[in-house]
């Protein structure tokens, strides 16, 4: 089977592999389709927390289970996708119904090799049926998910303005949880073609591009000067995730998804002053997927939307690089393997 192997830092290589041997409570399947999501492309630049290299990337997936071994339920040929957050189940964050921040994490694509593969042995306890999705939306399910768990951490009321930084893709699953959780969205990018995608596609009527008007005045403006009382970020950019305390209101939360690999500082006194809340957001559970397969069922989200570039698996080497230029206009680039 033919396999991309991120060797280093701006390397991808192809490779020949044997189709790997069926493990106790692993479940073997043939891989669809992989999303390209920021944790890749952060990868292939060198600036992925927790990562070593060789790598295999990928874990925005869809398959078909060809041997589904130790997985209740699940019957070969099904259309699945998988929680690519693999815990321990015995750790304190997994006991305590967080397995996705378990102490021992492995993710697929990240520390573990992922699905950039035609087969690939997935724990059977990971699968989640299709329940009739396409492979396409099976395969946008975990980005969603994460967008997901980040609103369900914020706790976010019907009527509360939710300030997003960040409209990449895990940024607009953010956004269409924050609207379907009744916040009224103000999106920040430094990219128009995004902000535009925002409002055309996600009902986001507030947009705030940093580079061309102060975004403080403007949050200001469209707060009536109250400021957000919830603030996401998405970004995983430094600068961005600490302008972010300045757009707090008094009793606001800020949630932290995006990552980077440097300390955070901020003003203890005008943090203090307002009671706000820090948290980081991580990965997602199970419920989280529940609750995006509910959504794309009721049409309140529309993954094909979405998917702004498809290549098919042996062109993927040739494209990665420009999906990191903005001005190749990727919102996500979804890889097919037939």
């Amino acid at each position: 089977m033919k396999v991309l192997i991120c060797e280093a830092p701006g390397n991808l290589v192809y490779s020949e592999k044997e189709i790997p041997v069926l493990q106790k409570d692993y479940s073997l399947v043939k891989i669809k389709r992989i999303g390209i999501c920021g944790t890749d492309l952060h990868a292939f630049e060198g600036t992925q927390p927790y990562f070593n290299y060789p790598r295999i990337l990928g874990h925005e997936l869809s398959a078909e289970v060809i041997e589904a071994n130790g997985a209740t339920g699940f019957e070969n040929g099904e259309m699945v996708t998988c929680i690519p957050y693999f815990n321990c189940g015995i750790c304190i964050a997994c006991k305590s119904d967080k397995p996705n921040c378990c102490v021992k994490m492995n993710v697929a694509g990240v520390h573990i090799d992922g699905g950039m593969t035609e087969y690939l042995n997935l724990p059977s306890y990971s699968l989640v049926h299709g329940e009739g999705l396409s492979y396409d939306e099976l395969a946008l399910m975990e980005p969603l998910a994460i967008g997901a768990h980040a609103v369900r951490r914020a706790n976010i009321l019907p009527g509360e303005y939710v300030l997003v930084i960040g409209a990449g893709p895990i940024g607009l699953g953010v956004m269409e949880f924050a609207r379907i959780a009744g916040a009224k969205v103000i999106a920040m990018d430094i990219n128009d073609n995004r902000l535009s995608f925002c409002k055309d596609n996600l009902q986001v009527k507030h947009t705030v591009n940093p580079l061309k008007a102060d975004p403080l005045e403007a949050i200001t403006a469209l707060t009536n000067g109250d400021m957000p009382t919830v603030v996401i970020d998405a970004t995983g950019n430094l600068k961005a995730i600490t302008d972010g305390f300045r757009y707090l209101a008094h009793g606001a939360r800020y949630v932290l998804v995006g990552i980077q690999k440097g300390d955070i500082s901020f003003n203890h006194p005008e943090f203090h002053k307002r009671e706000a809340t820090l948290m980081s957001s991580r990965n997602a559970t199970r419920e989280d997927f529940m609750h995006v397969m509910a959504a794309m069922k009721s049409g309140q989200v529309k993954p094909s939307t979405y998917i702004s570039h498809r290549v098919i698996f042996t062109e993927v080497k040739a494209e990665f690089e420009n999906w990191l230029d903005p001005d190749y206009g990727v919102i996500k680039a979804m890889v097919e393997i037939k």
